[in-house]
């Protein structure tokens, strides 16, 4: 009896952590690069076992043969991959934004290496970035997202695969939403990139012999900086509500 318990309970254990490590594995802030394994395994098995106490009751027994248990454990992390990739692709849209601001304010080539991104990218993405993280954890978000990976069960129930018709236009949602924020945080620089290539290729037909471009580059960059100091606040605060509400859809509110 004591052995089929403990089997039956490893078997629930390891069903939940199919899901719940997936989500680790991919989610923004515990699922950057430069966190630990260790840690970040850590993390996984201890929330796995605190779900697994209220799951338990509706979680399948056994499965009969290996087919089945393939079928299982490839549910659970196609559901753990759609979670995490949704909430990578809410702060990807911070990595859009900061290229694009780049590219307008004359910064694309100074290169960055972004933790986010594990490559090389534009400074104002990798900063955007970082700073999305932190306000992920000091708005405690990150408590939003745990209770969203419990209320996950109740929203794609185990052992049942979700419609792959409605599961396409909910990651087509999630891309389109992450362009959609990156091209609204961006859309100050490119008014004013906009406006200032305009005013510099006038001067330039008005004065061809002086090197107008080269001459405009500083103050490009110093007025970019001045409209970034006053907009990454409101961008910071627009892209926490987009990822708030991303966390929203998996509570079922």
């Amino acid at each position: 009896m004591l052995e089929e318990y403990l089997t039956t309970n490893i078997f629930a254990f390891l069903l939940v952590f199919a899901r719940i490590g997936t989500l680790f594995m991919v989610v923004p802030g515990f699922g950057e690069g430069f966190v630990s394994p260790r840690v970040r395994l850590s993390i996984a098995l201890a929330v796995s076992f605190l779900i697994m106490q209220f799951v338990q009751d509706r979680l399948p027994g056994e499965p009969s043969n290996v087919f089945e248990l393939l079928l299982l454990l490839g549910s659970e992390i196609i559901i753990g991959l759609l979670i995490g990739g949704a909430l990578r692709m809410a702060i990807s849209a911070l990595h859009i934004g900061g290229t694009i601001i780049a590219q307008q304010s004359g910064l694309a080539a100074a290169q960055f290496f972004d933790p986010g991104q594990m490559t090389q990218g534009a400074i104002t993405s990798s900063f955007l970035t970082l700073m999305g993280i932190t306000m992920i954890f000091v708005t405690d978000l990150h408590h939003l997202f745990l209770q969203g990976a419990y209320a996950s069960y109740e929203l794609f129930p185990v052992y049942q695969l979700p419609p792959f018709g409605d599961l396409a236009d909910l990651v087509a949602g999630f891309v389109a939403g992450s362009f959609k924020l990156g091209f609204q945080i961006s859309a100050p620089f490119l008014v004013y990139g906009l406006t200032f290539y305009i005013g510099v290729g006038l001067i330039n037909r008005l004065m061809p012999q002086v090197q107008i471009f080269f001459v405009a580059m500083p103050l490009q960059i110093i007025l970019a900086f001045a409209i970034f100091a006053i907009t990454v606040g409101a961008s910071i605060m627009w892209f926490i509500n987009y990822y708030e509400e991303t966390l929203m859809q998996f509570l079922g509110t």
